[in-house]
């Protein structure tokens, strides 16, 4: 199994349709039954934010996790290189997602899971209001995620995804980072897991080290460096990686 296998999964049909504004991409996508379901997770894909991923490549995780007794609600929202993308509609987009959601998810509990560019939008979400609109959040569980965009941007990762996604680079907006950036803001109010394969070539894992070494709350967040599984395995459920998500995600979700 390569570590792009995900990326070759049969097609999985799309959930049911839940907008969150008026645009086409403004839609999130319910898998599973939310009717006793043990929990919700909040799916945000990655794909460096660019317009050329969308939401598709995380249907088999979001079946996989609709299969352990979850309700799964996989957000779309706008990426570079399409309108309203970029600075700040990515972020406005996902925020309204995730304000969205939390009316359906109600009393259950919430786990947000973001994958690369995912797990920095779920980082940046458990900042702002909308997060704490949520009833029963309980964190996020960030999967190779862009959480020091600051280092995104310095290392030039995809040809400059992140000054496409701020507008600039640290130098030039340095306002605009202090606020997109995880690891410039700070602890988070909600627990956070981060796992990052030792392998991976595409987000280096010194980037969600960085996060943990300037955000993590002791004896509350997890960091969790997988040997040898590089980029796509975190979110295949066919590869072996595939248990560690879910340890994560059930203990978050543990009734208390």
């Amino acid at each position: 199994m390569t570590d792009r296998a995900i990326l070759h999964h049969p097609p999985v049909p799309p959930g049911r349709i839940v907008p969150y504004g008026p645009l086409p991409h403004q839609v999130y996508e319910v898998v599973g039954e939310p009717v006793g379901a043990s929990g919700w997770v909040v799916l945000v894909h990655g794909g460096f934010w660019r317009a050329a991923w969308d939401r598709a490549h995380l249907r088999p995780l979001a079946l996989a996790l609709a299969a352990e007794g979850y309700a799964v609600a996989l957000l779309e929202y706008a990426r570079t290189g399409m309108e309203h993308g970029g600075w700040d509609g990515t972020f406005r987009d996902v925020a309204a997602a995730l304000a969205a959601t939390g009316l359906e998810t109600g009393e259950a509990p919430v786990v947000l899971v973001g994958h690369s560019a995912g797990g920095h939008l779920a980082a940046w979400l458990l900042h702002q209001p909308e997060a704490r609109a949520v009833r029963g959040l309980r964190g996020a569980v960030c999967l190779a995620g862009c959480l020091d965009l600051t280092m995104v941007a310095e290392l030039g990762l995809d040809d400059g995804a992140a000054q496409d996604l701020v507008g600039g680079t640290p130098r030039t907006h340095p306002a605009r980072y202090d606020r997109a950036d995880p690891a410039r803001l700070g602890r988070s109010p909600y627990p956070v897991v981060v796992v990052h394969g030792s392998a991976d070539e595409a987000v280096p894992p010194e980037v969600s080290r960085s996060w943990w070494e300037r955000c993590a709350t002791p004896g509350r967040d997890r960091l969790d460096v997988l040997d040898g599984v590089g980029h796509f395995a975190l979110v295949d459920p066919a590869a072996a990686a595939h248990p560690v998500l879910l340890a994560h995600v059930t203990r978050l979700l543990a009734p208390r």
